[in-house]
């Protein structure tokens, strides 16, 4: 870690040294097209759809069977020739058999963890609306941004304040980048329904939810459970970028992000059972012993590159790489590979394969594979150790000219992509994106 201190404070001050020089440097306006010529609209939309045997909700166990559709609406106006406001605003909906177990007990069906209840859990919608303003430079070698966001969801609220500053210089061959970002969010703290007798108010054991079902196994029922005395988490997040053209057809990039967490980092509702306490059940479902508890605080680093290389008018190879770590003791490796096929003017596919591979958190056992007496654990396998293969494999329609038009909208291009991701710890899963893109005379 102090390696890697010295070298996060060596990027941050050549960033600093190139800015000061680039602020030194005398540049002659000359004439120059409008940012955005028109205003343009992207119609977004997903299907995603996973399943897998550790589901976090249930203590590492039981389904995490998931659905969600997406639509997202993007709107580009251009405000004058340099200045380009963009508002992005995004629906999702999901239906979830892992999350639908937060009451197990809330149907008729029998209670299992591998099984979906009819409860009111089992389906959520989330929403996002987001305003950015950018403005470039007269010589377009300055460009800045300012961004506002909030999203909302039944168990979540999240405000976000960031903005960036892009130099460029060299003839436009060098950019350097600096963003940053601050969320503040607050949790509406859902719970286990059984441990939610155990709270400040309940009545503990002889609630009438344990005096109406009978309890097998530990029939002595005495989970070690408090709720959390502050729901708010903040966000900060700072990221450093280098992007140099190397050749006629060759270009690469370097990145550092640094990610600061506070406040509650764990997920009330995810259950955590200890295998020195004696289980207790009703019907099929495992009683929680406790809910998954996190240390407030978590610092991340990532160190990405990317370098794209044009082989012909037929063929772009595009690879990206990124090392990550953490204080909780996860670090990982993503390599990924794009090779865009231009069949046409119009038409290009995009085969890409991507590979994930990290390391578990220092809180992180599986099924009772916590003691009651250790101070952090978690079940959760997205903080587990394993690795992962993404194919994927997109086509794109492009017509600049937008011969097609639907009322006052030309249609410039259309994008579609299957994306299959496949885990070490049974989690599978598929998502189909399709865009379009529109621009309004």
């Amino acid at each position: 870690m102090i390696l890697l201190k010295k070298i996060i404070a060596l990027v941050i001050f050549v960033f600093a040294f190139s800015l000061q020089a680039l602020d030194a440097q005398s540049s002659t306006p000359q004439y120059q097209k409008r940012i955005l010529e028109a205003t343009e609209v992207d119609f977004l939309s997903s299907y995603y759809s996973q399943d897998g045997d550790n589901a976090a909700v249930s203590g590492g166990i039981g389904t995490e069977e998931l659905t969600d559709i997406t639509g997202t609406v993007i709107l580009s106006i251009p405000l004058n020739d340099n200045d380009v406001l963009t508002i992005d605003a995004g629906v999702s909906a999901y239906t979830s058999a892992s999350s639908s177990n937060v009451n197990p007990f809330d149907s008729s069906t029998l209670s299992d963890p591998f099984v979906a209840t009819s409860g009111a859990s089992g389906a959520d919608t989330w929403a996002n609306l987001t305003g950015s303003y950018s403005h470039s430079s007269e010589d377009r070698n300055t460009i800045w941004s300012a961004r506002l966001s909030v999203a909302t969801e039944y168990d979540y609220f999240s405000a976000g304040l960031g903005g960036s500053y892009t130099r460029l210089f060299n003839e436009k061959n060098t950019e350097l980048s600096i963003s940053a970002n601050v969320y503040i969010d607050n949790w509406n703290t859902i719970y286990p329904f059984e441990l939610r007798p155990f709270g400040i108010s309940g009545d503990g054991i002889n609630d009438t939810f344990f005096t109406f079902n009978t309890i097998s196994g530990n029939a002595n029922y005495a989970p070690a459970f408090t709720a959390f005395e502050s729901t708010g988490r903040n966000s900060y997040s700072v990221g450093l970028g280098f992007s140099q053209i190397l050749s006629k057809n060759a270009q690469a990039s370097v990145m550092v992000d640094l990610v600061q967490q506070s406040g509650l980092l764990s997920t009330p509702f995810q259950r955590v059972y200890f295998s020195d306490v004696a289980d207790s059940f009703i019907e099929n479902f495992q009683l929680a012993d406790d809910i998954e508890r996190l240390p407030d605080a978590r610092f991340k680093v990532a160190l990405g590159g990317r370098l794209n290389y044009y082989i012909n008018e037929t063929f772009v190879l595009r690879t990206y790489y990124r090392y990550y770590i953490d204080d909780w003791g996860i670090n990982s490796h993503t390599a990924s590979l794009e090779i865009p096929i231009k069949i046409t003017d119009k038409f290009t596919l995009y085969p890409s394969y991507r590979y994930y591979r990290q390391t578990a958190a220092d809180y992180f056992a599986g099924y009772e594979g916590h003691l009651s007496t250790d101070n952090y654990y978690t079940s959760d396998y997205d903080l587990s150790d394993y690795s992962a293969n993404q194919f994927g494999f997109g086509a794109s329609y492009t017509d600049i000219f937008t011969k097609l038009h639907i009322w006052k909208f030309g249609l410039k291009s259309i994008d579609l992509k299957f994306i299959q991701y496949d885990r070490s710890n049974t989690l599978s899963s598929y998502m189909i994106t399709t865009g379009f893109k529109f621009v309004f005379d």
